[in-house]
């Protein structure tokens, strides 16, 4: 009989590696809470350390810039359609659609 693999989502192996990082508790202790093995927490408690830095990192972007490259992409789409619409009839009109 094939055992399947548990996949963990990403808040749930945070939550694990912070709970690591606190040391109330073993990694044994924390492997029977959360039902996983203490050597998979280690693994998530290293990459977490590993990429704590990214957390401070910006892109450069504001959330300011942001919206409003959301604002140009929302117009662009919006003249496509108007375009495509206007295709669309003239084919209609020719007889080639």
């Amino acid at each position: 009989m094939k055992k399947t693999r548990r996949k963990f989502s990403n808040e749930f192996k945070a939550k694990v590696a912070i709970e690591a990082l606190r040391e109330r508790y073993s990694l044994s202790e924390l492997a029977q809470k959360f039902e996983i093995h203490p050597n998979q927490i280690a693994k998530w408690k290293k990459y977490f350390l590993d990429n704590a830095t990214a957390a401070f990192e910006s892109n450069g972007k504001s959330s300011n810039e942001a919206n409003e490259d959301v604002e140009k992409l929302y117009t662009k789409i919006g003249r496509l359609e108007v375009e495509r619409d206007f295709l669309k009839k003239s084919l209609k009109k020719t007889g080639l659609l």
